[in-house]
């Protein structure tokens, strides 16, 4: 009998990943979201909107002394998340809970994370896009909680001095800039250009928690060359694990 969901690897093969062979499907955005994250061993990251998992089990293997708790709203996706927590023998350190972050868990204690990291909704509620696949519309298309309760449930959970990270698309660029600016501190934005001379579709977007210092737009990151590989700098990102470099 055919199984529903397929089986692929990240990071070369240091992640195995089950997920559904309908709807949303991992791409690059969460292993570049986890690559952004820079934090100390024995600190907790919150991973908002974690999906199958993808982006904490990368954070994970990468720092192995670092514990990482994801939160998602899809059902279906949070026990594909519990199936690669346990494939990738990560349950000391990973555990993705099933809730709504308009309503969240009680074990989520408010301003107790290092480090929060998340790849919200791209598409805002009245876009004509969205998926027929449950999964997907939901990571896709802002539903209940719309951008700014996204960021102020980011805002709330990270800790004093802890850093926000946030993987967004560049043409919305302005409205989490409109957001964080006087809530966050040395924010940092990392555009992710698709090839030379082309404009980037995707920025990380980086703060700080009660600090000050002025916004910094980085180079950031060519993703392929012009035959479409991928670049030598993408390759260490996404096939060798290496963090991104703000």
């Amino acid at each position: 009998m055919e199984t529903p969901y397929t089986e692929n690897h990240l990071l070369g093969e240091r992640v195995l990943l089950r997920q559904p062979k309908t709807g949303y499907r991992v791409a690059i955005d969460p292993i570049f979201l986890a690559a952004a994250i820079q934090p100390q061993p024995g600190e907790t990251v919150l991973d908002i909107g974690a999906g199958v998992g993808a982006a904490s089990l990368c954070l994970a293997i990468r720092c192995p002394q670092v514990r990482v708790i994801g939160i998602e709203l899809h059902r279906e996706s949070v026990r594909h998340a519990a199936d690669n927590i346990q494939l990738n023998e990560l349950r000391d350190r990973v555990e993705i809970l099933q809730g709504d972050l308009l309503k969240p868990p009680p074990r989520l204690a408010a301003g107790t994370f290092s480090h929060v990291m998340t790849n919200p909704p791209h598409l805002d509620s009245n876009s004509n896009n969205s998926s027929p696949y449950e999964s997907k519309a939901i990571s896709n298309l802002e539903g209940e909680a719309d951008f700014a309760q996204w960021a102020r449930f980011c805002l709330l959970m990270v800790r004093p001095k802890g850093t926000v990270t946030f993987i967004y698309r560049a043409d919305r660029l302005d409205q989490a800039l409109s957001f964080f600016v006087g809530k966050l501190g040395n924010i940092t934005v990392y555009p992710l250009w698709p090839g030379q001379n082309k404009p980037a579709k995707r920025v990380l977007i980086r703060g700080t928690k009660n600090t000050g210092g002025l916004l910094k737009l980085q180079p950031g990151m060519v993703l392929h060359h012009s035959n479409g590989q991928y670049t030598a700098e993408a390759e260490q990102v996404l096939r060798h694990a290496k963090g991104v470099e703000w």
